[in-house]
């Protein structure tokens, strides 16, 4: 099993190190969540793993930049990680800090304005800001 991780890592251009293996033995399992980097610490820590705070981070930026995960700023420079890269969007709850998916075609948007000169729109990113009523 562990093999088939470090395989996924070997073909995202990554060096199946045994801390990133582990985080994506815990990360790309097929299911589609989304972590921020505390709530994975404390899920590496309650599986008896041993990773320092700062390789999680640096492992959550490296499966970005490698596509193996999405990063989904919410505010400011607080981001939270999804599994699922396909395009999408998200309401987010900051009280419970949950993101929630929007199937991408259920946002609708009509006009964006033109980027300016010698650039083009890459990605249009939505993350709806939530609370309880």
């Amino acid at each position: 099993m562990l093999t088939d991780f470090a395989k996924k890592l070997r073909l995202a251009g990554l060096r199946p190190t045994r801390q990133r293996v582990a985080i994506a033995a815990l990360l790309l399992d097929g299911r589609h969540r989304h972590v921020s980097a505390d709530s994975l610490i404390e899920e590496i820590t309650t599986a008896g793993l041993q990773v320092s705070s700062g390789t999680v981070y640096n492992t959550l930026n490296q499966f970005t930049d490698a596509g193996l995960l999405r990063r989904v700023v919410v505010h400011n420079e607080y981001s939270l990680f999804d599994t699922n890269t396909d395009h999408h969007h998200h309401f987010y709850e900051a009280s419970n800090d949950q993101l929630v998916d929007i199937p991408h075609d259920d946002v609708i948007l009509e006009k964006l304005p033109q980027a300016p000169e010698g650039h083009e729109i890459k990605a249009v990113d939505v993350v709806i800001h939530i609370r309880s009523k």
